[in-house]
């Protein structure tokens, strides 16, 4: 069985910080979305993966990623150009699964469990695709599935005004061979789409079986500045504590907090864990981050504020705050304007930018 991780997309929710960068390289816990995704495949011994690419971020998602080899897989590029909808980059992974069954999985998606029963769901059976499913409070905003008895897929409704239920797919998929004549099949949709859930009931339409499987973790799809934060808040309620850095005498440090080693936490500074703190990071006096923030590399902290954020790195923070919920681009200087008064800020902010307060 093979992986194909999407990548294209623009991102458009997740503006500005998508200006200049592909939203899969936005770090939750300090680890680029799109590694969790490779990771999982990884993971449930999916080693040949095809990254599906966009026109936007492409080279920064190769950059990153490289030939796969530093973790554990090998890596197929594959050009999707402009964003045609998730069937149609689906679609351009022909020539690379050359009739495997494979698994898509789309790279701004994270996931708590494992894939491994999914997979296994899927090899049981003779079956041409297969959905990933979750209950969530706005069904009408996803695919909404209907299952038969035995919990195989029988309608897909996307996006309905009335939904039949709760239960939607999320951004996983098994597919065998078959996908593809489907693809050639269906039409766009009203948004000049092919749509994925056209594919899946192009598949039941045809007699096919279509597995399912229900995903009782947290699942986050990381499409919006909230999603970030949410995804951020997640990955660190099970955060394995490793205080590898330098840790001054009279600095206050509680809780789990992952601390890199060429990162440091100076005398007068408060740390609360939750908290991912990456390399080359300065907490410096007169400091405090609180419960589930993630510091980017190359970050610096003087008598500032901030916590439940993400700040992607190389930024530079010396206004009093407090920043709460805020998700800051790289390169975001922040300075204190010594006339203001101190007050909370919520900010979401893009590369390179500079702000006074």
């Amino acid at each position: 069985m093979k992986g194909v991780v999407l990548s294209g997309g623009t991102g458009s929710r997740l503006r500005p910080i998508t200006h200049t960068g592909p939203k899969q390289l936005i770090p939750i816990a300090n680890t680029p979305v799109i590694q969790y995704a490779i990771e999982d495949l990884a993971k449930v011994g999916i080693t040949d993966i095809g990254v599906v690419l966009g026109n936007q971020g492409s080279d920064a998602v190769r950059e990153f990623l490289g030939d796969g080899s530093a973790f554990g897989v090998e890596i197929t590029y594959i050009v999707q150009g402009d964003p045609l909808g998730i069937a149609h980059a689906v679609g351009c992974t022909e020539a690379f699964v050359d009739g495997d069954d494979f698994v898509v999985y789309l790279g701004d998606n994270m996931l708590k469990e494992s894939l491994g029963p999914f997979v296994e769901h899927f090899r049981a059976g003779d079956y041409a695709g297969g959905a990933a499913l979750q209950r969530v409070d706005n069904p009408e905003a996803f695919g909404v599935a209907t299952l038969d008895e035995r919990g195989d897929l029988v309608r897909i409704v996307e996006k309905p005004e009335v939904p039949e239920s709760d239960v939607v797919i999320i951004g996983i998929y098994i597919f065998s061979a078959a996908v593809f004549d489907a693809i050639d099949r269906i039409e766009p949709s009203d948004r000049g789409e092919l749509e994925i859930t056209d594919v899946f009931q192009a598949l039941v339409d045809d007699g096919r079986a279509i597995a399912t499987h229900r995903v009782e973790g947290w699942w986050k799809d990381t499409g919006m500045p909230s999603d970030i934060l949410e995804a951020n808040r997640l990955v660190l309620e099970d955060l394995s504590p490793d205080r590898a850095g330098s840790i001054a005498d009279g600095a206050e440090v509680i809780g789990r907090i992952d601390l890199h080693e060429t990162a440091r936490i100076e005398e007068g500074a408060t740390v609360r864990g939750p908290v991912s703190i990456a390399k080359d990071v300065v907490v410096g006096p007169g400091s405090y981050v609180g419960p589930f923030t993630s510091l980017g590399p190359e970050t610096t902290l003087r008598n500032a504020h901030v916590e439940n954020s993400v700040v992607i790195g190389a930024s530079t923070i010396t206004a009093e705050g407090p920043f709460v919920d805020c998700l800051l681009g790289r390169g975001t200087t922040i300075e204190r304007d010594e006339g203001a008064r101190p007050k909370g800020h919520r900010l979401v902010v893009g590369e390179n930018s500079r702000l006074v307060f």
